[in-house]
C-alpha cells in the first residue's frame, strides 16, 4: 500500500539517489527506521532530517511505536466495520423503504 515508500527502495537499491531529505525522522517511514537506515547506508545514501526533534530513551521510543501500531490497527477495524454497516444498509435499502 505504501506506493511512494516502494519506490523509494527502488530508487536506493539501484543507487539512482545519494541523499534523502525530510523535514522529521517519523515522516519518513513509521517503523523500522534503524533497518531503513541502514539499508541506505549500505547503499550509500544519505538520510538529513531538517527538524530534529528531542533525542528521546529507548522506552519513550518504544510507547511511541506501539501507540502508532494501536491507531493503525485501530483505525482499520473502525475503517471495516464502517465499510461493512454501509454494506449492509446499502443492500437493505430496498427493505426499509416505505412507499
Amino acid at each position: 500500500k505504501k506506493k511512494g515508500l516502494k519506490e523509494l527502495i527502488k530508487l536506493i537499491e539501484s543507487r539512482e539517489i545519494g541523499r534523502i531529505v525530510v523535514n522529521y525522522k517519523d515522516r519518513l517511514i513509521r517503523f523500522g527506521y534503524e533497518m531503513f537506515e541502514q539499508m541506505c547506508e549500505l547503499n550509500d545514501v544519505k538520510i538529513e532530517i531538517i527538524n530534529h526533534t528531542e533525542d528521546k530513551s529507548y522506552q519513550e521510543e518504544l510507547v511511541e511505536d506501539v501507540l502508532s501500531i494501536i491507531t493503525v490497527f485501530s483505525a482499520k477495524l473502525y475503517g471495516s466495520r464502517s465499510h461493512k454497516l454501509k454494506k449492509i444498509k446499502t443492500s437493505n435499502k430496498e427493505l426499509f423503504t416505505i412507499d
